[in-house]
C-alpha cells in the first residue's frame, strides 16, 4: 500500500490514538506511517467487543446460577479467551477448562487460584467471592 492510500477514517475505537502501518513512500521505500484506522476496521472491533460484552455476561449468570466457576466471567472480562488464558497461567487449555467447572473450582490450590488471579489482574479474594456484583 502507498503512503497517500492508509486510511484516515479516525476509527472511534482508537479514541484520538493513532496505529502504524508499513507503506512505501514515492520512492518504493517502506515506512512506518501513522494512521488513525479505518471503517472496516472499527465495525470488526465494534463487533468483537460486542462479542466478548455478550460472552462475560452470560459467563457471569452461569456462575451466579452455580453452572461456572468465575473463571469464564473474569477471563471475558479481561478480553481474553480460552487459549490466551491457558497461554497466560502456564496451562494445558484442556485443564483451564475443567477449572471451569464449580466443583473442581472449589478444590484448587491457593498457588493455582493466585496465578489466575494475578493474570486476571484481580484479587485472590475478588477470585473466590461468591457475590452479584461483578
Amino acid at each position: 500500500m502507498k503512503v497517500k492510500d492508509i486510511p484516515q477514517e479516525n476509527n472511534r475505537t482508537l479514541e484520538g490514538l493513532k496505529k502504524a502501518a508499513y507503506a512505501q513512500d514515492e520512492n518504493g521505500e517502506y515506512k512506518i506511517v501513522a494512521y488513525t484506522g479505518w471503517e472496516v476496521e472499527e465495525t470488526s472491533t465494534l463487533a468483537a467487543l460486542e462479542e466478548l460484552q455478550e460472552q462475560e455476561s452470560a459467563a457471569f449468570k452461569e456462575y451466579l446460577e452455580g453452572r461456572l466457576s468465575p473463571i469464564p466471567y473474569y477471563m471475558y472480562k479481561t478480553r481474553m479467551d480460552i487459549p490466551t488464558l491457558a497461554c497466560t497461567v502456564g496451562m494445558c487449555q484442556w485443564r483451564v477448562k475443567r477449572h471451569f467447572k464449580p466443583s473442581v473450582f472449589k478444590k484448587l490450590s491457593n498457588k493455582i487460584l493466585m496465578r489466575y488471579a494475578e493474570v486476571l489482574d484481580i484479587t485472590l479474594e475478588d477470585l473466590t467471592k461468591k457475590d452479584d456484583n461483578g
